[in-house]
């Protein structure tokens, strides 16, 4: 039986309603793509600690712009991390919670001119630059979310409607 509580069943719960979307709903097929933001709806979900660029604490998060202007003070090898997470914060909120964005947007924000569209794209593209050779997997995944945030913002939309057929 299915259980709310128990993690590994939340997993595959939202795992399923991610695979779902990308492959019956959209038709896509790009098992690393699809995984990525699988896992990534889960950690999200479950407010994990991970989730935050670094150098700022949980109860800070309230921009885009200050997350970008700390991000670019750290040194290079986390930076690569934190544009990864400014990627995964703006999909989220894009894909998920579209509507959210209107509030964090308001014109005495520092976000009321930031595109997260825009801006997501942007930090999964700089991480993709940021990295060795032993990261080059890792880095071509950040690149190919870069190249696919449209389609991966519609897809968590997908997951949405989904979610909400299931209750």
């Amino acid at each position: 039986m299915y259980s709310a509580r128990d993690s590994d069943d939340m997993d595959r719960f939202f795992r399923g309603l991610t695979e779902h979307a990308f492959f019956a709903r959209l038709g896509v097929v790009d098992p690393p793509l699809i995984d990525y933001v699988a896992l990534m709806l889960v950690r999200f979900v479950r407010n994990a600690p991970g989730c935050l660029p670094p150098g700022v604490g949980p109860n800070e998060i309230d921009d885009v712009v200050r997350m970008l202007a700390i991000v670019q003070q750290v040194p290079l090898e986390t930076a690569r991390d934190g544009y990864r997470e400014i990627g995964d914060y703006t999909l989220f909120w894009s894909g998920l919670y579209p509507e959210a964005l209107q509030r964090v947007q308001y014109p005495f924000r520092q976000d009321h001119l930031l595109d997260y569209r825009a801006a997501g794209k942007k930090a999964y593209w700089i991480a993709s630059t940021i990295g060795s050779e032993d990261t080059a997997e890792e880095r071509q995944l950040l690149k190919h979310l870069s190249h696919e945030y449209d389609l991966c913002v519609e897809g968590l939309a997908e997951v949405r409607r989904a979610w909400k057929e299931s209750a």
